[in-house]
């Protein structure tokens, strides 16, 4: 059997396309699961703008916009490796990979900054010291919690399915060439990138 090849598939090709519908068909339940937050997010702000407004402001809109530039530049690298992939340069695609598996952890470890400051903060809702009075601001900050923690939760999976491709390939255990593999994973990490590009003006540039 052809290198890569796992049945019931009969060629590398019908399996590619199994692999690539598989994960759009996921993709599109996310952005089902994620589209409920972001409906949810549109009422509450027409419902509570003043209140929105003031708790927008009060994100860290240092550490979001470095964020913003590490997913983008994630994003840069993780093409990269799909067209190494696809040209067969071994090499280049090991390098591009941890360099996008970096970046993502670069992203972790801000973002564990960000929300250790938003709990000394008070920035939580239901806390007793939580420093906002307007109407909706603790529910701004419900949405917030919710959205960066469930995108959070999407990174990490990613930065882990990185490591261990980037690992695999190293050590000669992943039929990367033909099989779609590299194209499927950064479907997923452009839709993680993707979603922060919708996350960052609601969150982070409300109020501003």
């Amino acid at each position: 059997m052809t290198r890569g090849l796992h049945e019931p598939f009969a060629t590398l090709p019908r399996q590619r396309e199994a692999a690539t519908f598989g994960i759009w068909i996921f993709l599109a339940t996310e952005m089902i699961f994620f589209g409920g937050l972001f409906l949810g997010y549109a009422v509450y702000r027409h419902e509570y703008p003043a209140g929105f407004a003031a708790a927008g402001a009060r994100t860290d809109i240092v550490i979001g916009t470095a964020n913003t530039m590490l997913l983008l530049t994630s994003s840069a690298t993780m093409a990269a490796a799909v067209w190494s992939g696809r040209a067969g340069l071994r090499g280049n695609t090991l390098l591009a990979l941890v360099l996008t598996a970096l970046l993502g952890t670069g992203f972790l470890v801000l973002k564990a900054v960000e929300y250790r400051n938003d709990i000394d903060e008070g920035l939580v809702p239901g806390s007793p010291a939580f420093p906002l009075s307007e109407p909706g601001a603790e529910l701004f900050f419900g949405y917030y919690w919710a959205m960066t923690g469930l995108h959070t939760v999407h990174l990490v999976i990613g930065v882990g399915a990185l490591g261990l491709t980037a690992w695999r390939l190293w050590r000669g255990r992943l039929a990367w060439r033909g099989t779609g593999f590299l194209h499927v994973l950064g479907l997923y990490w452009h839709f993680v990138d993707v979603i922060w590009i919708f996350l960052f003006p609601l969150l982070y540039l409300m109020g501003r």
